[in-house]
This record gives structure tokens, sequence and C-alpha cells, in this order.
């Protein structure tokens, strides 16, 4: 039984946790393959919105198991307070909730090298989220890393220690003015690995690959997006993991050849956290209208989110990275007003007119190509039936499966689970 993956094709912050929770009565085992609490996948359903940074976004079904896969870094401070949250929910967490002894953990010590890090580059800083990311995956790339299969040892306190004590060095060496309470966040974190180890942990990759062997059907859940992976994306300004169709081999164990479909995920414009390269970035009331109407604020960090019109090069680029098979647009309701759509369909790039996403698309170098189209004034939120959507948002579709040359199998119009139109 081949394992579908479902991810984000844009700068992240694509709606990948509703669909994910939209999709997930039609799968036995959700599994996240990499990324870590810096991901902030919402879900609505029922009035209650719910935030999810580690957890798969399955775990509000019965019918699922869910597995953080050994590609995932996990914070336990952050985990401990997830499961906290989802205690009125009468979840089975312990049957319900499997975690791969490969995957790293995130120390205190990570988290404020992230900090010093950042704050040394001063303006030229990338936009962490500071959960100290970074620092975990150099230190797993590094082969000094801590994982949750280490907790089962005797001497994971002294492996603890001499990490933690070389980190604390390492803060020293960026020479900025970092104040913490290391007695402190220790405590905090010595008391989250008690509820953490209370958990099941697997041997993921023969986990799944026994379950594939009987028939289970698996989905792959990706966090953050196409655009900010560490190889592929726009860098140095993307995330420390492989957030591509590929990241799921390596995060899950899955062999490539049992991959099946890849589900994209891509907002109807675009949008980005943090500093890097934005070519369509708008900034004029077109731009605000999307972020207020859009409620663009991060899950996680509740930055702003800067906001443009689609770019369909960097959009093609990603369907052409992960080998997209069927493609998600979400939010579709938050155009519905724009008298004129436009979608960059090329760059100006030093004088020439290209279609593909260059090595360098910073502003000095790239300049949008837009298409414009008729827009829509009708609400979308209340339409559940293909045949309710206006004209003009059919056109645009069309015109978006004519350039990607994939399929548009889901349309978001609201937020909710319920506010989600197949086609």
């Amino acid at each position: 039984m081949a394992v579908d993956l479902l991810l984000g094709l844009q700068w992240g912050d694509e709606g990948k946790g509703k669909i994910v929770d939209v999709l997930t009565k039609n799968y036995d085992i959700i599994a996240r393959f990499q990324g870590g609490p810096n991901a902030g996948h919402t879900l609505e359903f029922d009035g209650i919105k719910h935030v999810l940074h580690t957890i798969p976004s399955g775990i509000f079904h019965k019918n699922a198991m869910n597995i953080v896969g050994n590609g995932v870094v996990i914070d336990p401070v952050i985990f401990k307070k997830e499961l906290d949250a989802l205690d009125q929910f009468d979840i089975d967490i312990k049957s319900k909730l499997f975690i791969s002894r490969k995957a790293h953990l995130i120390l205190p010590t990570h988290r404020l090298l992230d900090a010093a890090s950042e704050t040394a580059k001063g303006k030229a800083k990338i936009g962490s989220t500071l959960k100290g990311i970074g620092p975990t995956y150099m230190d797993k790339t590094g082969r000094n890393g801590m994982r949750i299969g280490d907790l089962e040892l005797d001497t994971w306190k002294e492996k603890y220690r001499t990490l933690a004590n070389k980190h604390e060095a390492m803060i020293g060496f960026y020479n900025v003015d970092i104040q913490y309470d290391l007695e402190e966040l220790e405590t905090e974190f010595f008391d989250s690995l008690k509820t953490l180890k209370a958990l099941t942990f697997i041997d993921s990759e023969e986990y799944l690959y026994q379950a594939q062997k009987a028939g289970k059907k698996i989905l792959a859940e990706g966090a953050q997006g196409s655009l900010l992976d560490i190889d592929f994306g726009t860098y140095p300004f993307v995330t420390s993991s492989n957030t591509t169709a590929a990241g799921a081999c390596t995060g899950l164990g899955v062999a490539p050849n049992q991959i099946g479909d890849v589900k994209g995920i891509f907002k109807a414009y675009t949008t980005r956290v943090g500093s890097g390269p934005f070519p369509t970035e708008l900034f004029d009331t077109d731009g605000e209208t999307m972020g207020r109407v859009g409620n663009e604020f991060g899950a996680t960090t509740g930055r702003p989110r800067r906001c443009g019109w689609l770019d369909l090069v960097a959009l093609k680029y990603a369907v052409q990275i992960n080998g997209v098979t069927e493609l998600m647009m979400m939010k579709g309701d938050v155009l519905s007003g724009f008298k004129k759509i436009k979608v960059c369909t090329a760059y100006n790039y030093k004088g020439e007119t290209i279609s593909h996403l260059p090595y360098n698309i910073e502003a000095e170098n790239v300049t949008p190509i837009y298409t414009e189209m008729k827009g829509w004034a009708q609400d979308l939120t209340k339409m559940n039936k293909a045949e309710e959507l206006p004209q003009a948002l059919n056109t645009y579709i069309d015109f978006l499966e004519k350039e990607l040359e994939v399929p548009i199998k889901i349309v978001s119009v609201g937020p909710d689970r319920t506010q989600t139109i197949h086609r």
C-alpha cells in the first residue's frame, strides 16, 4: 500500500493542518515527517480553534493512529503543553500517538543558541521562530544530538549534561547579551520529560513498513513549505529540514518507490513570515486587505505575515520538485471583493523574461510580470458545492490548472473543516 504525501508549496502557512484533518477519515495512519514546534497547524471545527505544533493533525479522529517520525525535532516542554490542551477531548493519547525513537530532542540550550545566533546576525537575521530548531538539526548532522531513544538509556542524563555544557560554551562565542536562567529552564524541561516518557516510543520505520504490508492507508504530513526547504528553498531564509516530498522518505524511512499521491497545498495568494525575498509582496491597500481579511498572523509566533499576489513561477517550481499529483487551493474566500486579481506568470530577471525560479530572487534581480483577471464579490464561506462557486473564481481555477498542469481537487472557502469544497 503506497504512502500518500501532503505538503505545502509556498513559504508555509498554506493550511495543511485543516486539509489533513479533512482527509484523515480516509486514512489509518497520519505521520509527521519533518520540522518541529516552529509549525503551527490550525484546525477549526465545532466552534473550537486548535493549533498543533508537533502532534499530527489527525489526532482528533478516532480511526487514525498518529506517528511523530524520525525527521521531526521535539521540544518536550511545548509537546507537554500540546498534550495538556488535548486533555479535554477524551483522546487515548497512549494508544493513538506514537513517537519515533530516532526523532531528535530540542534542549533548552538549543533555544538559547537560536536566540544568540539570531541576535548576532543583526539586520541580516533570518527570521527564526527561536524555537531551537536550527541548532537541533545542526547537532543532528554534527552527530552530537540527543534522540528520543536515548531517554530509555541509563546514561541519558550524562549525555544531556555534556551537550548542554557544550552549548553554553558556544553561546559565549556569540558575544551577545542573552539573559537566561538555565536552572529554571531545566526544571521545566525535566518535568516535561516525565510526560514524554509516559508515551509510546517505537521504531517507526519498522512500524510503517509492517503497516504498509498489512494494507494500512498512510498519509505523511509535512510542515512549513517547499520554498523553505533547506536545499531547494530561498536559502538562507529557509528552515532547517527538507520540507519537500523527498523529506518524507528520509523523515519516515519510507522507500521512494512506495510514495503514492503527492497532495500539494497552496493559498489563492501568497504569504511569507519572517525575512527573505518575496517578488509579489504588496505594500498597498490590497496587501493590507489580504492580511486583515485572511487573519494573516503566524499560528506559532503571532507575527504578521507579508502578503502578495499568487506567484505561479514559484508555485510551478514547487509542483515540479515535489512531483505533485493533485492540488488543494486554500483561502479563496479571502480574495472575494477584489475587482481585479493578479497572478505572476513570469519574472523580468536582469532584463530577461523567464518562467522558472532562478538562483536569486532578491528584488534587485526580479520584477514580477502579471496576468490580470476579473475578480468576484460573492461571499464564498457559506458555499458547499463546486457548482455554487462564482464564474470568475472558476475561471481563475481553470487558469491555474492549465498553467500548473495538475488538477485542483479541493477549494477551501473558510477555516472550518466543513468549509471545504471537493471538485
